[in-house]
């Protein structure tokens, strides 16, 4: 029997051949601490060194400016909570959206149980932020703004060009968390006008475990390690030097191919798209229809339960479900709450993300694949 269609990639990526040769000779002969001063440590030193460029290269912004951290959590969990002890003197309220990461969600609320005042803005019925509702939001406290570059969800770009600049405007650090985005479309720090920007190295294809924070020169934040000093004293532990290698790599690939990618992803997702409407399988798509990541299709199929659809596809593709059945009914997704997507649409939602190794028969295979079981599971 053949493997699962793999349409899960905004979950989690394979790694790539060549982020592997990166890595591998840091698991062999040159395992030597980057901070030793002998002859052991100059090659993870400088393997450091150039993947810290990478990652650089890939934001548009200053190697110095790049913090290797655990992943994207972290990278948030740093930024946000940075900022807060940071600048507590000047203010204590943060604004940011209802349709965040729990990796940013869940930091305001614990930052809440410390004083910190926190504004959820609601979304449009595309799951994209307001940029007038962000600057309704603004109070003369207000130190931290807190919006994702893309939903990891619906796949929806939010409009954070416009709001960088209101916040530049303001006196506001800017954070977004880019897990998404990155590598999937162009991430220009300058461009969207980030103080800070996070990024996740699994979901582009280099090991889970790693991942980078940018923080633009100027802004300060209270250290979330402390110890012996590593990352210009802004992250302590003994760095990863394997899996740095890697995200370096990833970056580096990134940069390279994003154009080609961007072009062969939209085409898939929207073959995707156009085949299970094709197929007679009445559908409602989730995001924005231009301003959506170009691998993302969150889709729902009217009156059905996603786990449901999902247990009868599991042979066939892995996908993820935009809501959670249970004996006491269904959880909905709080990216489709906040876009007061109806609950009998809401229910039924699965989200389909395609990547570097989605070919057009792995799609064809996932349309026949989803819709029969759609079909089995309410007939239309």
């Amino acid at each position: 029997m053949a493997n699962p269609v793999y349409l899960d990639y905004n979950a989690t990526t394979p790694l790539l051949p060549e982020v592997k040769e990166a890595m591998r000779p840091f698991m062999a002969e040159a395992f030597g601490n980057p901070s030793s001063s002998h002859l052991h440590g100059v090659a993870p030193r400088r393997a450091v060194a150039r993947a810290r460029e990478q990652v650089a290269e890939l934001l548009h912004c200053h190697p110095d400016e790049i913090v290797f951290t655990s992943g994207g959590t972290e990278s948030n969990n740093h930024a946000i909570i940075g900022v807060c002890r940071a600048l507590r003197q000047k203010g204590s309220h943060i604004i940011t959206s209802a349709i965040e990461h729990p990796a940013v969600l869940a930091v305001c609320a614990f930052l809440e149980a410390e004083g910190v005042k926190t504004t959820y803005l609601p979304v449009d019925s595309h799951g994209r932020t307001r940029v007038s509702d962000v600057a309704a939001a603004v109070r003369p406290e207000t130190i931290l703004i807190t919006i994702m570059h893309a939903n990891n969800e619906t796949g929806s770009i939010q409009p954070v060009s416009g709001i960088g600049e209101l916040a530049r405007r303001r006196g506001i650090v800017f954070h977004t968390d880019a897990a998404q985005s990155a590598g999937k479309i162009e991430t220009n720090v300058n461009t969207i006008g980030a103080s800070l920007l996070s990024i996740a190295g699994h979901k582009m294809y280099a090991p889970k475990g790693i991942g980078a924070l940018y923080v633009r020169r100027g802004i300060s934040l209270t250290p979330f390690f402390h110890g012996a000093g590593q990352e210009d004293g802004r992250r302590a532990g003994t760095e990863n030097v394997i899996h740095i290698a890697g995200l370096g790599k990833a970056c580096e690939i990134a940069t390279r191919d994003l154009e080609k990618q961007v072009t062969q992803m939209r085409r898939l997702r929207d073959r995707l798209h156009e085949g299970l409407k094709e197929c007679g399988v009445g559908v409602r798509v989730n995001g924005h229809p231009d301003e959506r990541l170009p691998n993302t299709l969150s889709i729902s199929f009217h009156g059905l339960e996603a786990n449901r659809v999902l247990e009868e596809i599991g042979l066939d593709v892995s996908a993820s479900a935009g809501a959670a059945c249970h004996s006491d009914g269904v959880d909905v997704s709080h990216v489709l709450l906040a876009m007061q997507v109806p609950g009998e649409w809401a229910k039924g939602t699965l989200r389909f993300s395609v990547g570097r190794m989605t070919t057009e028969s792995d799609v064809d295979r996932a349309v026949v694949a989803v819709s029969d079981a759609v079909k089995r599971r309410h007939p239309y």
